[in-house]
């Protein structure tokens, strides 16, 4: 049967006159809304956070890696805005979900985000609107999660309005890859709506991947995230076995990597960060056990990986007694609280869990980040702290310094010839010619 809606839409869509609309303006929703906006479309920006949205319309970028050139096709495009007024939400013809799904103390999928924004757009929901979650989630969220409550509105999905999953890609600070370049996959409710859905990325996209249903675009979300977790929490095993048989891990994996097939490099690290691997194999977990079943692999990962911040703590523990000192009192300067090199992105970091086991432990810490110039109250953590200067005559007064985070703007070179001691994560220092530190490599 044909649906008028549909054929609206999609005419809509394929003549770029549909306004489209982006929920939640961080690190995955802002590169979204840029990106429709440089097609020509009409974009309306949500985010609760008004300070967002007064930068967007004032064409300053908060996050480093969008420059504000960049941002002018959505700080100056014709028909684009943002906005703080969710009663707006009845204006786009297509409404992309962009906000966080993070965990609960007890390690728990926390929906609270996405059924918020699902009931704040049910009240306002008009027939033919075209609604896609992007929030990494467990597989059956759409349809059990978000459908109910849209159809709250008296709407049904995929008759009055169209009901579509399409799982975020983005990597924060990656040259190689960004929104335009990374192949969308999209699992819709209905062949009208994996249709509607595939013509509006393939905007902005080189390429959709159509799967059979919102689940298995979900579930491909978390594989893929489990896939890095898993391989992540091998690395840093081996690193922990190899060390004991005084074994350079990073020396193996170059020499692995020479094989030109069956393996795939990873890299170990002070523990996990970012808003995806940290988080979403938990979602699945949980959902696992809705079904009677363990997910002993990707717990076994969790659990290795988040013990990797005790592990450093110790080895440098153990470096500090081979100097008669204790950690009690010791002076650490941590470098780098982004989660990985040369982003401000500090979600999930792990050098917030080794500053914790660092205060615990009665040492007196400090941070340098060239892209973190101050620490603000998260929902864990609530230092407030600012990143110090890196001089040799600062570096003369630390105990130590814990290298957690690997920017390329840090001068290793004064790190090895000022630092009394190195305890390395990233094999930063392995760029130092003839350094006077003392190296540990944790």
């Amino acid at each position: 049967m044909e649906n008028t809606l549909a054929d609206a839409l999609l005419e809509k869509i394929q003549q770029r006159t549909a306004c489209v609309g982006v929920i939640g303006l961080g690190y995955v929703g802002l590169p979204l809304a840029i990106e429709f906006a440089q097609a020509g479309f009409a974009v309306l920006g949500f985010d609760l956070d008004v300070k967002k949205v007064e930068a967007i319309r004032a064409g300053r970028s908060y996050i480093r890696h969008i420059s504000a050139e960049r941002l002018q096709p959505l700080s100056r495009g014709k028909n684009c805005d943002a906005t703080a007024d969710f009663s707006r939400l009845n204006e786009p013809d297509c409404i992309l979900i962009c906000v966080p799904t993070p965990l609960t103390k007890n390690r728990e999928p926390d929906l609270s985000y996405i059924e918020n924004t699902a009931a704040s757009i049910a009240a306002r929901l008009r027939a033919g609107q075209l609604v896609i979650l992007e929030s990494t989630t467990y597989p059956g969220t759409t349809r059990e999660v978000v459908q109910p409550i849209l159809e709250r509105s008296g709407l049904r999905a995929g008759v009055d309005f169209f009901l579509a999953f399409s799982p975020e890609r983005e990597d924060p600070g990656n040259p190689k890859f960004s929104t335009r370049t990374i192949p969308k996959v999209v699992g819709g409710l209905g062949e009208e709506t994996l249709r509607l859905a595939c013509t509006l990325y393939e905007t902005i996209v080189p390429r959709t991947v159509p799967v059979s249903s919102p689940d298995a675009a979900e579930a491909t979300k978390l594989l893929e995230n489990i896939f890095r977790s898993v391989n992540i929490a091998l690395v840093n095993e081996l690193k922990v076995v190899f060390q004991r048989m005084g074994i350079d891990i990073w020396e193996v994996i170059q020499a692995a990597s020479t094989k030109p097939f069956g393996f795939m490099p990873f890299y170990p690290g002070p523990g996990l960060g970012g808003h995806c691997i940290p988080i979403d194999p938990f979602y699945l977990t949980w959902r696992a056990r809705e079904f009677e079943i363990t997910t002993r692999f990707i717990e076994l990962a969790g659990e290795i990986n988040t013990s990797m911040p005790e592990y450093v703590v110790s080895r440098l523990i153990e470096a500090l007694n081979e100097e008669q000192k204790s950690l009690k009192g010791s002076r650490i300067l941590l470098i780098g609280v982004a989660y990985k090199k040369d982003v401000d992105d500090d979600r999930e970091s792990p050098s917030y869990r080794l500053m914790e086991l660092l205060f615990r432990a009665g040492a007196e810490v400090d941070y340098h980040d060239p892209f973190v110039p101050q620490l603000h109250p998260g929902r864990k953590y609530q230092y407030q702290m600012k990143s110090v200067p890196l001089t040799a005559e600062s570096l003369a007064r630390y105990d130590a310094v814990l290298i957690a985070t690997d920017h390329t703007p840090v001068d290793y070179a004064l790190l090895g010839q000022h630092a009394r001691l190195v305890i390395d994560t990233r094999n930063a220092m392995a760029r130092v010619q003839m350094p006077k530190a003392r190296i540990v490599k944790a």
